[in-house]
């Protein structure tokens, strides 16, 4: 099996790295991975993780909702109830932030393709990309909406498109660098890049430390803070315009890692951890429990 061993960074590039914890897989296998941090921009990541070529098997399970789209067991279920909410939040932030009622959108780790199926169904001209073949089949019979592989953002025309959407998607891809590198080659002159990740500095993610179920190795790659993004897309020549806290993903994940912490799902200390870190973003929202980075070119 291919093994990333991170001697430097994979943000910054320093080699001032070290372990901070392990966490294990919830979700597959049961391993225990370690997350390592870089002391200079402070990115997490998983050391130790598997290449392109080994990521597949990890991804297979029927609990993992943004491949089957289930709504087994009340945590799934939740999670589609919030989400029909939160499609139309993200097509007025879209909106809003380019200007545009309509455009040419990427949507890239588009999963079972809900979100780009909404963007479609706005008018916007949507292009999505997701890298697991059978995933795209589910897209093809949910929303009727046909996915590419995600080899096609490398085929897109320089400065073809006005937004570009990763939700939960930046922290799953190997070819970090490349791919910012790519987006911002795409973007048009105003374009704008939404980057939604975890955020592990967030009160829900310190109340569970190991548990955090956002850590969810080895699948996320990196694990970011507000630092560490600003550096990587600084790195770049990319700006961030705007942060946005995404309100219900403190008690998505709180009460995930509640039933790992547990062993079993714990809803109302979960719902009062989810809270707390809410309450706590209201006065810092570089802390809430994931993030919407809106970035400029």
């Amino acid at each position: 099996m291919d093994i990333i061993v991170y001697s430097h960074c994979p943000g910054c590039g320093t080699d001032l790295i070290y372990p901070a914890l392990e966490a294990k897989d919830y979700t597959v296998t049961g391993e225990q991975f370690e997350i390592w941090q870089c002391k200079q921009c402070s990115l997490r990541f998983t050391q130790n993780a598997p290449g392109k070529l080994s990521i597949g098997k990890y991804y297979q399970s029927a609990n993992y909702i943004s491949h089957t789209d289930t709504k087994r067991g009340f945590v799934n279920t939740m999670y589609h109830i919030i989400r029909k909410r939160t499609l139309n939040q993200k097509l007025k932030l879209v909106q809003h932030v380019t200007g545009k009622r309509e455009g040419n959108l990427l949507d890239i780790g588009a999963g079972t393709g809900a979100f780009s199926a909404h963007m479609r169904n706005a008018g916007w001209q949507v292009i999505g990309l997701e890298p697991d073949y059978d995933t795209r089949n589910r897209a093809m019979e949910l929303y009727e909406i046909q996915l590419q592989d995600s080899n096609h953002l490398f085929e897109l025309t320089a400065g073809s498109i006005d937004a570009v959407t990763m939700w939960h998607v930046l922290e799953h891809v190997h070819d970090l660098h490349q791919y910012i590198d790519q987006v911002k080659t795409i973007l048009g002159k105003s374009g704008k890049l939404f980057i939604a990740v975890p955020n592990y500095t967030s009160l829900d993610a310190q109340s569970y430390g190991r548990y955090w179920a956002a850590y969810d190795v080895p699948r996320h790659l990196y694990h970011f803070s507000p630092l560490s993004m600003k550096m990587l897309l600084q790195r770049h020549n990319m700006i961030i315009h705007d942060i946005r806290p995404m309100w219900y993903d403190s008690f998505y994940v709180s009460l995930l890692s509640e039933q790992y912490k547990n062993g079993s799902p714990g809803h109302l200390p979960a719902i009062l951890n989810g809270l707390r870190s809410n309450v706590n973003t209201v006065t810092d929202k570089y802390k809430c429990s994931s993030l919407i980075y809106i970035v400029n070119k």
